[in-house]
């Protein structure tokens, strides 16, 4: 019979599988813009020490090594990990990347001034154990900054019509309650001094329509891919011609791309 250790060890595996599907690094250049302008928000300090949990291929911790910080990036995806590393060697930028689990990060407690994460952390599975290992690791008057897609943009529209026809495994909140300012006061704001949650917008825009978009993602982006895997051939034509639809509502372009924008919420909290 299998055990609750158990359920958790295949999940977190079938996630680390997702994201090392595909190849994240076409996706992320399209939102690095607006990493850029996160990172410019957070007033680094030179030689404050910075941890990137979910870095993913670096979007977030280039620019704050840039800025004088020093980063170390974590994420569960060994190949998006190389990817940050060759960002960083081409810039000549001293950083550190680990392999490891916003959910159980191998480092002392209070290690770091600033403690990030950009639409990567809100998708682990138990977000009370991201919020514990990101204030534990926060040194006290340090910094933890997110980013989180909401439930009403259009990255949360898009889970929304995917989770309707491939649900979410039993018991796991969905990831976009770490873009509800409720929901973000109730996990960090009792060990922390100050905390502001401000809702941003980001247009990203790809050179193709609506249709091709998709197909894009469906052979970048990791967990797009699985999500259609676990989907008959009805089934996966549905989910197609449902996000399509989305693609295509919300896009603003007039000239054959795509553009939509999407919402996220920027979360700035002084740790106690």
């Amino acid at each position: 019979m299998p055990t609750v250790a158990s359920d958790l060890e295949q999940l977190k595996s079938g996630m680390k599988a997702a994201w090392m599907t595909g190849d994240f690094g076409q996706i992320a250049p399209f939102i690095s813009g607006e990493a850029e302008n996160f990172v410019a928000r957070l007033n680094l300090k030179s030689g404050a020490q910075l941890l990137d949990v979910a870095c993913g291929t670096g979007n977030s911790a280039v620019p704050a090594a840039r800025a004088g910080a020093k980063v170390t990036g974590v994420d569960i995806a060994a190949n998006l990990l190389e990817q940050a590393r060759k960002r960083a060697a081409a810039e000549h930028l001293d950083m550190r990347f680990d392999e490891g689990d916003a959910e159980d990060l191998h480092y002392p407690d209070r290690s770091f001034d600033v403690v990030v994460s950009m639409f990567g952390a809100m998708f682990a599975p138990r977000p009370e154990r991201v919020a514990e290992e990101f204030l534990r690791v926060c040194k006290s008057g340090g910094m933890i900054a997110m980013a989180n897609w909401t439930s009403q943009g259009f990255v949360g529209k898009m889970n929304q019509v995917t989770g309707k026809l491939v649900p979410p495994p039993p018991g796991v909140p969905p990831p976009v309650l770490w873009g509800d300012e409720p929901t973000v006061k109730q996990r960090l704001g009792h060990r922390c001094a100050q905390l502001t949650c401000t809702r941003r917008k980001v247009v990203m825009a790809y050179p193709f329509p609506p249709k091709e978009t998709l197909a894009f993602f469906r052979r970048y982006m990791g967990p797009t891919q699985m999500a259609f895997s676990r989907l008959d051939a009805a089934g996966q034509a549905d989910l197609a011609a449902q996000l399509e639809s989305l693609w295509a509502e919300h896009n603003t372009a007039t000239d054959g791309t795509t553009a939509v924008e999407g919402e996220y919420l920027e979360v700035h909290a002084i740790r106690a």
